[in-house]
C-alpha cells in the first residue's frame, strides 16, 4: 500500500501504472470487449476505413481491426511476462550464487555472461527461433533465455554488497545453511532493483516479440498479435493507413507505460534515486 501511494505521488509512474492496468483488463476481459470475432472473415468489408460499424477499421480479409488489436493484447503481455519470469529465474539464481560465492564460481558465470553478450540479441533469437517451430511457446522460452544477462549482474552486484553485513553474519553463526543465507536472508534485501528490472523488461520483451512477429517469424497468423497486425498492414499502407498506425500505437503505448511504471519503481525502491 505504502509503495501504491509512493508511485501515485509522481504523474509519470501513475500514468505508466493506469495504462499497465488498463491493458491487463483488456488482456483479460478481451472476449467481451471485443465487438467482433477476431478471425471472423467478412468479404463485404475488406479494407473498410474506420466507421461507426468498425471503429479502427478492417483489414486485407475484413477481419475487424479493433477486436484483432484488443486480441493481440493478450498475446503480447503472455509474452512479456512469462519471458522476463524466465530471464529474472535464470539471472537471479546464476547472479546470487555468483556474487554469494564469488571466486571460480563468479569467474565461470560471469565470463558465460560476456559470452551470451557478444552476440546481439535479436539475431540470437533469429538464429535460435530458426531451428524451432515458431510458436507462441517457443517465443516466450527464447526470449526468456536470451535475456537473463543484465539481472545476473545486477543481481552479483548486490550480493557482493549484501554478503558482508551484520545480519549475513549472524546468520552463519547461528549455523544458517549457504542457501538459506542466499535466499532466505540476502536476496529479500537485493530484491528491489530485481522487480525494477522485470518491469523495464516487459517493455522490451513485448517489443522484441513484435519484432518477430514483424518478421514473420513470431506468432503466426490467424492468432492476433501486434507484430503479425504491422506485417499485414505494411502491403497496403498507401491504402489503408489504420492497418499500420493502430498497432504500432499500442505497441508504443505499452512498451512506455511500463518503462515509466519501472522508473518510477526506481524511484521509489531505490533511495540513492530519490529526488531531493
Amino acid at each position: 500500500m505504502k509503495l501504491l501511494k509512493e508511485l501515485m505521488k509522481n504523474p509519470m509512474s501513475c500514468t505508466g501504472l493506469l495504462f499497465v492496468v488498463a491493458l491487463a483488463l483488456i488482456a483479460i476481459f478481451a472476449k467481451e470487449l471485443s465487438p467482433y470475432d477476431p478471425q471472423a472473415i467478412d468479404t463485404y468489408h475488406i479494407l473498410e476505413a474506420p466507421s461507426q460499424s468498425h471503429l479502427l477499421g478492417t483489414d486485407a480479409l475484413g477481419r475487424d481491426v479493433l477486436s484483432r488489436l484488443i486480441y493481440g493484447t493478450r498475446i503480447s503481455l503472455l509474452v512479456g511476462i512469462v519471458a522476463v519470469g524466465i530471464a529474472t529465474a535464470i539471472g537471479t539464481v546464476l547472479g546470487a550464487i555468483a556474487g554469494f560465492y564469488g571466486g571460480v564460481v563468479d569467474m565461470v558465470i560471469m565470463r558465460l555472461v560476456d559470452v551470451m553478450l557478444c552476440f546481439p540479441t535479436i539475431f540470437l533469437i533469429m538464429a535460435v527461433i530458426a531451428f524451432l517451430e515458431p510458436s507462441i511457446w517457443n517465443i516466450m522460452a527464447v526470449i526468456g533465455l536470451t535475456s537473463w544477462m543484465g539481472v545476473a549482474r545486477l543481481v552479483r552486484a548486490e550480493f557482493l554488497s549484501l554478503r558482508s553485513r551484520d545480519f549475513v553474519l549472524a546468520a552463519r553463526v547461528i549455523g544458517a545453511s549457504d542457501w538459506r543465507i542466499l535466499f532466505g536472508h540476502i536476496l529479500p534485501n537485493a530484491i528491489a532493483p530485481v522487480i525494477v528490472a522485470a518491469t523495464l523488461g516487459v517493455g522490451s520483451a513485448i517489443l522484441t516479440e513484435s519484432a518477430l512477429s514483424f518478421l514473420g517469424i513470431g506468432v503466426q497468423p490467424p492468432t492476433p498479435s501486434w507484430g503479425n497486425m504491422l506485417t499485414a498492414g505494411k502491403d497496403n499502407i498507401e491504402i489503408a493507413w489504420w492497418l499500420s498506425v493502430f498497432p504500432g500505437l499500442a505497441i508504443l503505448i505499452t512498451v512506455l507505460a511500463y518503462n515509466l511504471l519501472g522508473e518510477g519503481l526506481r524511484e521509489v525502491l531505490d533511495p540513492r534515486t530519490k529526488r531531493s
